[in-house]
């Protein structure tokens, strides 16, 4: 062999050995620089640093390899981002995984909790980065694993769904944009109240859903079916709930995505010329826009106009449906009566409606199913809750019947309770649909002859009505005659005669509750819609200004997390304020109840926590004005039907312009327990102020315990106290609400206690403000260390009046407190 020849097999052998030998793992004493990338070993996925597309932030992430565009599927620093290339991924003793700045040491952690021995960090093949003891490659073993937190992508192999037993769940969050991969606005997860389906929320509003399982498919996903390119399945046991897909061809390259948009898609890689293709999406057309039709309401993509009534069912409100607005759905035509027998209509081809109000039992026959329906008056509907084999299982709908379409192919049935009465109707209706379907037209077009008078009609009637409630209400505001310099607030003016008939005159069966503005009732418009009325206590004076603040405060805030101001009532001496009706009551009537308790387990306060720190964000940063709450409490977070929660009550509310952060009053109100140190005690309220509240309230749904009145044979500390001692002693667990179970993700509930435990440091400056909470919460990384809290009681409160010639009231049975000016 000559020479050249000897070395060409050289610089071979040399090459192949590099390639075999490519580092895919990190251990202790070798780390992961800028500029330096580990490598799966069979080269699929790499990971190092890397910068979006038009941004100079850095992050670590994991990209597909054998793809000429960069591809990321995941980031580990997604809210804390380096600007600059002084990182450091590492490898502790510990067996965390962490990223270190040059200059503010640690940015993000993998928190692992389980003990290690010679702990390594692996990127395998399938794109999973895993933490490990030595070379145990059980991945029941694995100390921490990237596909348990998955960012916007989900990869073959990745559980997506929720651990029953650790609470752990696995769902995709979109990039903020296609240059920022921090958490945008979107959420694609798996719901498990009632029958499991995916839902795809923008904030907390649902904007899609897949329908529940049916033993070969999600029901609103019918061209999901065998193909090959992968294969899929559902787990529905104890112990996981969850969703996942295998490659049939490990030379396929496919991904699931949820887009910055809200769009979940299915991408495969052809070559580089082409790119990655468009496989598969799940919003396909408008039908898929969630409850689009409303209640009964169908949706049918190949129709003119998409969205009907059922059989038996018509239009809620026939102006809005002539109006293309379907979103108030329909009502039954008959109205049931369990005691005059029903039966049921059968719907063929549909996407099964909403589970979230149903129950399921795999084991029950249809026949079952059905006589079970039939027994219970408050069942709607029924279906097989599996199709394989000519159907098996009982899935019962209770409540309206929500986001239903029809699909041309691979639809499931779906059983309708009706009136008995109805039940004939059904059956003859079959041989003149055609004709029933003339008539609808003609009718459509009769409506749309007279559409536009009264349009016109309405839009003058409407305008009237403005311009006449905004000068009430601004008059009355003003207490005189209107001043130029003041804009007109668009609030609508309720008419007394219709509030008096919504709450049956007030009656004391609609009675929600009353505080230091009046009694609270519920209300039912004429169209149906249910509200809430404040009405203002003829004998509170507070409650007067409370009334003029709370309109003058959040007239204009419109938040998904705040409570919607619909309008007010000035008749007389009558003073009301009409919001959006809040089914779920108030946070206390649960999280303080050891019975309700149990209804919100980790997940649902988690989202609570978050709820209310994006309100309290958009006020103090986000709004046309900087808002102080100044009374954040429990009693104050309303619970929409989805447990959503919405900051209440802005009678305590000051607005601040300009550059303004702080400001004195000598008339301090607000509630004891919740009040930060130096409001209470000086007068001096800040967004920091508000900032305590949070904290004191996140405190108080962890731990199910109110800080006010906190009791502990041990110590004589409030709850406060109490967390802070545990926390000096490392026993937060022992703060964990029992009535929680094991529902909880350990090092989330750790987290979001450290971040309750800083929002109440004594000095306002040490406290975070709501933008780095929410980042906080949003993030896995590490949060700083609190200083010790203000222990404060009422007895500190009353004795540190600083407000010469002024005195402190509050009743034993109300929590709010009032400095009034002496007289």
């Amino acid at each position: 062999m000559d020479t050249f020849t000897t070395l060409v097999v050289f610089l071979y052998v040399i090459s192949v050995y590099r390639v075999s030998n490519a580092r895919d793992t990190i251990t202790v004493d070798l780390v992961i620089r800028d500029g330096e990338t580990i490598t799966s070993v069979g080269g699929s996925f790499e990971l190092g640093f890397f910068s979006p597309d038009d941004s100079n932030n850095r992050y670590v992430g994991i990209w597909y390899k054998k793809v000429s565009t960069r591809t990321v599927v995941w980031v580990a620093n997604r809210e804390f981002p380096l600007t600059d290339s002084s990182g450091v991924l590492k490898v502790t003793d510990q067996g965390t995984l962490v990223i270190l700045s040059g200059t503010n040491g640690i940015i993000w952690s993998s928190n692992s909790l389980q003990p290690a021995m010679n702990p390594n960090a692996q990127l395998l093949e399938s794109g999973n980065l895993v933490m490990k003891n030595g070379n145990d490659s059980d991945p029941e073993k694995f100390l921490w694993q990237s596909f348990d937190y998955p960012c916007d992508t989900a990869l073959p192999g990745m559980k997506f769904g929720r651990n029953t037993v650790t609470g752990l769940e696995w769902y995709l969050s979109s990039w903020k944009s296609t240059d920022d991969p921090s958490k945008g606005n979107f959420t694609y997860r798996l719901d498990p109240s009632g029958f499991p389906q995916l839902i795809l929320r923008s904030g907390s509003a649902v904007t899609f859903r897949s329908g529940p399982w049916n033993g070969l498919r999600f029901s609103g996903f019918p061209e999901i079916r065998s193909n090959p390119v992968y294969k899929y399945a559902f787990v529905l046991n104890e112990e996981e709930m969850y969703y996942t897909y295998e490659l049939l061809n490990s030379s396929v390259i496919t991904r699931l995505v949820l887009s910055p948009n809200g769009y979940v898609q299915r991408f495969t890689w052809i070559d580089r010329t082409r790119g990655w293709i468009l496989y598969s999406s799940a919003q396909k057309d408008d039908c898929d826009s969630y409850a689009l039709c409303g209640a009964y309401g169908s949706c049918n993509i190949n129709h003119s106009p998409k969205c009907t009534c059922m059989k038996g069912f018509v239009p809620k409100f026939p102006n809005e449906w002539s109006m293309v607005d379907w979103s108030n759905g329909c009502v039954r035509s008959t109205p049931l009566d369990c005691h005059k027998g029903e039966g049921f209509v059968k719907y063929s081809g549909v996407k099964l409606p909403d589970t979230r109000n149903s129950w399921f039992n795999e084991s029950m026959s249809l026949k079952e199913c059905a006589s079970m329906c039939l027994g219970n008056c408050s069942c709607t509907a029924y279906a097989n809750s599996d199709i394989r084999n000519g159907g098996s299982g009982c899935l019962l709908w209770f409540g309206d019947l929500i986001d239903i379409r029809e699909f041309a192919e691979n639809g499931q049935e779906l059983y309708v309770r009706m009136a008995a009465s109805e039940l004939d109707a059904f059956s003859s209706s079959n041989s003149s649909s055609e004709k029933r379907r003339k008539q609808v037209i003609i009718s459509s077009v009769s409506i749309l002859g007279v559409l536009f008078l009264i349009v016109i009609l309405t839009l003058y009637v409407v305008k009237k009505k403005k311009l006449k409630s905004n000068g009430k209400v601004k008059h009355y505001l003003e207490g005189g005659e209107a001043n130029e310099r003041h804009e007109h607030l668009e609030l609508p003016l309720f008419d007394l005669a219709a509030l008096l008939s919504a709450t049956n005159n007030f009656s004391s069966d609609n009675k929600l509750g009353e505080g230091g503005f009046g009694p609270v009732y519920k209300g039912i418009l004429q169209e149906g819609q249910e509200i809430a009325i404040k009405r203002l206590s003829k004998n509170s004076r507070q409650g007067l200004n409370e009334f003029k603040n709370e309109v003058e405060s959040i007239a204009k805030l419109q938040h998904r997390n705040l409570v919607k101001l619909l309008g007010c009532c000035i008749h007389g001496n009558e003073r009301m304020l009409i919001y959006e009706f809040m089914p779920n009551k108030s946070l206390d009537f649960f999280i303080f109840d050891q019975m309700r308790s149990v209804v919100l387990d980790w997940p649902k306060r988690f989202v609570i926590i978050n709820g209310v720190a994006r309100g309290l964000l958009y006020l103090h940063q986000d709004s046309r004005l900087r808002v102080i709450h100044r009374d954040l409490k429990a009693e104050n977070v309303l619970l929409d039907s989805e447990m959503s929660p919405k900051i209440s009550d802005f009678g305590l509310a000051r607005s601040f312009g300009g550059n303004e952060t702080e400001a004195n009053t000598t008339r301090v109100a607000g509630t004891l327990g919740y009040m930060s140190p130096e409001y209470a005690t000086e007068g001096l309220y800040s967004t920091k102020s508000d900032v305590f509240s949070f904290g004191v309230l996140v405190l108080e749904i962890v731990t199910g315990k109110r800080n006010r009145g906190f009791f502990h044979p041990d110590h004589g500390y409030n709850l406060l106290g109490h967390a802070w001692t545990l926390y000096m002693e490392g026993r937060s667990l022992e703060l964990i609400d029992p009535s929680m179970g094991d529902t909880y993700n350990l090092s989330e509930v750790l987290r979001t206690i450290n971040m309750g435990l800083l929002c109440v440091q004594r000095f306002p400056s040490d406290r975070p403000s709501m933008h780095s909470v929410v980042l906080m919460l949003g993030s896995e990384g590490a949060v700083p260390q609190p200083k010790e809290p203000c222990f404060f009681t009422e007895r500190n409160v009353l004795e540190a009046n600083p407000f010469p010639g002024e005195h402190m009231l509050f009743s034993g049975n109300e929590t709010s407190i009032t400095l009034l000016e002496a007289r």
